[in-house]
């Protein structure tokens, strides 16, 4: 029998949670991890019982006052759960699969038409994909299944049998869920994307399509060095170009793969398409050879479950209002935390951010946001993002090395690739838009409208090649707008010490 509140006469401690004070409790997901030794990535933030008479933050805990404190039993923390924390679907599907259908039964049983029970019922039908043996609910208000107050929802569409509208994002294949937070609701109203077309508004036509252009290489080459590779340039305006056509077809398998044979120039070392072999991410150890793993790829096996899950899960959220870079950050991160290819994957993961952000009309026609840039400039908060995800559930990967130095996976691993929190990555994702909409956008804008007028006087002073008047900006441009002396005695040694000192001085007027 499960004991829920196992209370230390001091503290509680709660795998790395800071420890509660005395007399405190573990409440609804916390007490049911601990009381069934559910073996799950831990949620973030988790909540408790306190001693005060005020509900308050204590790092990563919620702590409620005793007034809330749930009955010590299954349906207690249950509903407690549900009411106060919103929709976990990995905890419960551990926990329907760690408890006797019975149990659940006797909940609904007791309490036919309360809104909570009819909800345990429906999550238990969906997520095991049996039905208990109990009859349609007759009567009882539709009652959602996700509390839009507290994440974000799905399309909603009314189950008849339990009585409840099914909003969940997703599918039961595939379907991370994100929470509401402060940040994210501040995000959503700034309304980038209409920022965007209102700067785009002001743009020339022109200039704007000059700036589209050179963004587009810029976001191309930046997916290439993420990687640490420097491929060279004809592969990257063709990456570039991919990018330029992202969401104008339609998402699918084979469509990925189409985009990992661009991606993947040589094949001969690689089986193209969806792995047949484990996968990981990390280092080998130098002396054995042994994986050294940072993250573990989805099973083989598994893969064409999750990717069909994942491709349902787009095509749901590109069909409703549910917001463009939450759908990105669902769909682009689950790719790559899935990781079906055996190579290819981080790119298409980026790019994936662009066919979404295009194919919900987030991005403005003929423009790229680019994403790919801006990550390059936060490579610790991105491997960040990633470890958030991977670290938690290294713990849970029981695998072995094999002959080929690869990892092969021994247990079963599925749901921790379908069922994750996605909050911390659409924060980041968002950083990331806002960015390029406030900063990259306008500053590529302003630099072309210098760029022009520096052009324009060099000639109008003196005639000159076009190739050599890039050249001599770019040379400014990396030498704190001064000549350097390689310059001067090689490519621009015909000018003169004053036009050398009238050029230095019209870059400073123009770009300060």
């Amino acid at each position: 029998m499960a004991i829920y509140n196992q209370i230390s006469l001091d503290i509680i401690v709660f795998h790395d949670f800071p420890a509660l004070e005395e007399g405190a409790g573990l409440a609804g997901y916390s007490a049911l991890i601990q009381a069934h030794d559910l073996k799950v990535p831990i949620p973030d933030y988790l909540c408790a019982i306190g001693t005060k008479h005020k509900i308050y933050d204590y790092e990563r805990w919620h702590i409620f006052t005793p007034r809330h404190k749930p009955q010590d039993t299954l349906n207690g923390h249950l509903v407690f759960a549900l009411k106060y924390e919103g929709i976990d679907l990995a905890v419960l599907n551990a926990l329907f699969q760690n408890i006797e259908a019975q149990k659940i039964q006797a909940i609904i049983r007791s309490e036919p038409t309360g809104s909570y029970s009819r909800r345990l019922w429906f999550l238990w039908e969906w997520l095991r994909g049996q039905q208990l043996d109990i009859e349609d609910a007759k009567t009882g208000n539709f009652v959602p299944i996700v509390n839009n107050k507290l994440q974000y929802e799905g399309k909603s569409n009314p189950s008849k049998r339990h009585r409840v509208r099914n909003n969940l994002p997703g599918t039961h294949s595939f379907c991370p869920l994100i929470r509401k937070t402060k940040k994210l609701e501040q995000y959503i109203d700034k309304n980038l994307s209409e920022t965007a077309i209102e700067n785009i508004g002001r743009t020339h036509p022109g200039l704007l399509c000059r700036a589209a252009a050179f963004l587009l290489l810029k976001d191309s080459k930046a997916s290439y060095t993420i990687e640490g590779e420097t491929p060279p340039h004809n592969r990257i305006e063709r990456w570039g170009r991919i990018i330029g056509v992202a969401g104008q077809r339609k998402l699918s398998i084979p469509e990925l793969e189409q985009l990992q044979q661009i991606v993947i120039a040589d094949h001969r070392f690689i089986k193209p398409g969806l792995r047949v072999e484990g996968g990981f991410v990390g280092a080998h150890d130098r002396s054995t050879g042994i994986p050294m793993p940072d993250h573990i790829s989805a099973k083989p096996d598994d893969l064409q479950v999750l990717m069909n899950g994942l491709i349902d899960c787009y095509e749901l959220l590109s069909q409703d209002d549910f917001h463009a870079v939450l759908v990105a950050t669902l769909i682009a991160f689950g790719f790559v935390f899935i990781h079906p290819f055996e190579d290819g994957n981080g790119r298409i993961h980026r790019y994936l951010f662009h066919h979404v952000l295009a194919e919900k009309g987030f991005v403005p026609k003929g423009l790229i946001f680019p994403v790919s840039a801006v990550i390059l400039e936060r490579m610790d908060e991105y491997r960040k993002i990633l470890e958030h995800f991977s670290k938690p559930r290294l713990d849970l990967i029981e695998w072995r090395p094999t002959e080929r130095n690869n990892v092969e996976v021994l247990n079963e691993t599925i749901d921790l690739y379908r069922y994750f929190d996605a909050t911390k990555q659409a924060e980041f994702l968002f950083e990331c838009v806002e960015e390029t909409v406030d900063r990259t956008l306008p500053d590529e804008v302003n630099y072309l409208k210098k760029y022009d007028l520096l052009n324009d006087f060099m000639k109008n002073y003196m005639d000159m090649p076009d190739t050599l008047v890039d050249l001599l900006i770019r040379f400014l441009n990396n030498n704190n707008g001064k000549f350097p002396n390689r310059a001067k005695n090689k490519e621009f040694k015909q000018l003169t010490d004053r036009e050398i000192q009238a050029v230095e001085k019209k870059y400073a007027e123009i770009f300060g």
